[in-house]
């Protein structure tokens, strides 16, 4: 085996163990629920030092399509441009996560590890709060102009935050975001986490 194999051999090992408790979500599409992973939320939201109720929260609202590997290696023969992963985040937003954090991995690997989604969705919405300024009109909280900011991007997130409306589709996210946010604190107070979003030692 070659010194680039080994390297991704180790690397999956690793991203493995992290997510030892991340089960591959079904292949039923009406089977997936989100909070199955509140642990791996919780322990990725909590190194990344955003909210973990955000981060399930995005998840719920990403649950529109299946998740299956091999479901979202059909969907992606059918849309070459899809996104991948529980998060449904694509390949140019993962590169700049990846450069930025110095994650290991693939984009690929999204489909295939639903630790490594999580976690890079969390680092994603770490890396958009810290471009989101301190002041911004009232009508949004914090956490809706980040979850607008990972549907539409950056430039549109901070748009928004100085009073710009934001478009249909935009509009439909923030709506099922508000709707779902009560269930992803359900989420995650069944599965037996906390919601403390200080970040580790």
């Amino acid at each position: 085996m070659g010194e680039r194999s080994l390297a991704a051999s180790a690397e999956q090992e690793d991203r493995t163990v992290e997510g030892a408790d991340a089960r591959t979500p079904p292949l039923r599409p009406g089977e997936y629920e989100p909070g199955d992973y509140a642990a791996v939320v919780v322990r990725s939201a909590r190194e990344a030092g955003v909210s973990p109720v955000l981060v399930m929260t995005v998840l719920h609202n990403e649950a529109y399509k299946p998740h299956h590997p091999l479901l979202e290696r059909l969907w992606q023969w059918w849309k070459p441009g899809a996104s991948f992963g529980l998060a449904n985040m694509h390949r140019a937003t993962f590169e700049r996560v990846r450069r930025t954090h110095g994650l290991p991995g693939r984009w690929q690997d999204l489909r295939d590890d639903p630790a490594f989604a999580i976690r890079t969705a969390a680092l994603h919405l770490k890396d958009l709060d810290r471009s989101l300024p301190g002041r911004h009109v009232r009508r949004y909280t914090r956490d809706e102009l980040l979850a607008l900011g990972y549907n539409t991007g950056e430039r549109n997130m901070r748009a928004f935050a100085r009073g710009v409306p934001p478009g249909p589709m935009a509009r439909s996210y923030l709506r099922r975001f508000r709707a779902y946010r009560e269930r992803a604190t359900e989420a995650l107070a069944d599965g037996g986490a906390s919601l403390d979003t200080t970040t580790g030692p």
